[in-house]
């Protein structure tokens, strides 16, 4: 195992989830590599190999657009999120490219103070490694439950 590639990846992971959890959502988009994937889907829906995904963004742009809805346009109660995840397991393709797979859940903390369960499951990782830094190429969220209380209007 590489350590130092390991250490990159969790440290690709924490900075996104702060980056949600401190509310710092402008930072989101800089995560992701220019024509970046993300997307959200549930565990029934890839076991059975359904493209269907309740949220896709094929760009940085578009995590953009999405941040900015988030600030200007939707109307959504008050709440935030805290993530933990775990069990991360880095796989290198090549000399630019790694796999992570690592298990999630997030807390919703609402405005009132009220601390919930709010979704589980696994990020399915494609990370591009450059001098720079680590960015994704794209993070696909795998939700356990196909329920959701709520209007999914913060990133998971």
């Amino acid at each position: 195992m590489d350590i130092a590639l390991q250490l990159g990846v969790q440290n690709l992971l924490a900075r996104y989830a702060h980056a949600i959890d401190d509310d710092r959502l402008e930072e989101w988009p800089d995560l992701f590599v220019e024509d970046g994937r993300y997307r959200l889907t549930t565990a029934e829906n890839l076991a059975l190999g359904h493209p269907l995904s309740l949220i896709v963004a094929d760009s940085r742009a578009m995590l953009r657009d999405r941040v900015s809805a988030l600030r200007h346009a939707n109307i959504y109660e008050a709440q935030r999120y805290r993530h933990m995840h775990c069990a991360t397991l880095v796989e290198a393709i090549d000399a630019r490219t790694v796999r992570a797979v690592s298990s999630f859940q997030v807390l919703r903390i609402m405005h009132g103070g009220e601390s919930m369960p709010f979704a589980s499951g696994r990020y399915l990782d494609r990370i591009r490694l450059a001098d720079a830094g680590m960015q994704f190429e794209e993070r696909v969220v795998v939700c356990d439950s196909r329920a959701f209380d709520t209007l999914l209007a913060i990133p998971l």
